[in-house]
């Protein structure tokens, strides 16, 4: 367990325990709380950016094999080294 120390204008510390919100539980439950909505907000950002990124155009199966044995070849190279 780690101990966090914090700093607050004495009038909200002492709103704040007697409202009891600095009870390690309650400040427990805020912070996961906090992360889970931080994480969701990460989340819909990168769907963003997914969105705004143009989609390629689908490739046909030719150069899909194209780009397999050019890839095949490159690792073959490495692994000769």
């Amino acid at each position: 367990m780690t101990t966090v120390q914090i700093t607050l204008p004495d009038q909200l510390a002492q709103e704040a325990a007697q409202a009891g919100l600095l009870a390690p539980p309650r400040v427990e439950r805020w912070l996961r709380e906090q992360l889970k909505a931080e994480r969701v907000g990460e989340l819909f950002a990168a769907i963003e950016r997914m969105n705004a990124t143009p989609t390629p155009s689908a490739m046909s199966p030719d150069e899909i094999a194209q780009e397999m044995t050019a890839m095949r070849a490159e690792r073959r190279a490495k692994a000769a080294r």
